[in-house]
């Protein structure tokens, strides 16, 4: 069997069965993988028992993985930071409140670990940078990449997402530690401060 040649049904009845793959075939992916709005629990409002969560989350969680080793083992290109935005759309795409996430790099851009550092509310979290600080120093990190999410699917930066960039750059490279992009996450994007010339 060619798994690049199968449809999406196809693919899905290798996780869930064909029964249950016809059910959920209709339901966008990206909603499916818990990356966009009406995530899982929503699938199927009067059929929960259909959507098959455990096994869903358990291919994204696999999916994610396999794209955090890949940056942990490889320096991330700053030409092509595609795997990266990957990554974090997975991980925080999603998610019905605001997730501050640092990625720790060594001094070849790869990834020594991802954090996630701050839980906020639907429109707000509070970070402080002394903790960031504190956690680039235990991971003895030479680089740092943010990034949070915006539940409301909009992933234009705010005025206080640029001051608080600001803040963090400020103040890590007090410490010899460079801030190198903050990515924000919405429901169709991943913006990064670095292309757009922000950081």
């Amino acid at each position: 069997m060619n798994i690049q040649h199968c449809s999406t049904p196809d693919l899905l009845s290798v996780l869930v069965g064909k029964g249950m793959a016809k059910k959920i075939s209709q339901v966008p992916l990206s909603v499916l993988f818990g990356m966009r709005a009406n995530r899982q629990e929503m699938i199927c409002e009067n059929e929960a028992q259909y959507v098959p969560a455990p096994i869903i989350s358990a291919a994204k969680e696999l999916f994610a993985r396999a794209l955090k080793e890949d940056i942990s083992i490889h320096p991330i290109s700053f030409n092509s930071p595609n795997v990266v935005k990957d990554y974090l759309r997975l991980v925080l795409g999603g998610r019905q409140q605001e997730v501050f996430m640092v990625l720790f790099l060594d001094a070849q851009h790869r990834l020594i670990a991802s954090e996630e550092l701050f839980h906020g509310t639907l429109t707000q979290t509070s970070v402080y940078p002394r903790e960031v600080v504190k956690r680039a120093l235990i991971h003895n990190a030479a680089a740092v990449m943010l990034s949070h999410n915006h539940p409301s699917g909009v992933a234009e930066p705010s005025s206080a997402d640029r001051m608080l960039t600001d803040a963090l750059k400020q103040a890590l490279g007090l410490v010899d530690v460079r801030v190198l992009d903050h990515i924000v996450i919405g429901e169709q994007e991943a913006l990064s401060f670095a292309e757009r010339g922000l950081i």
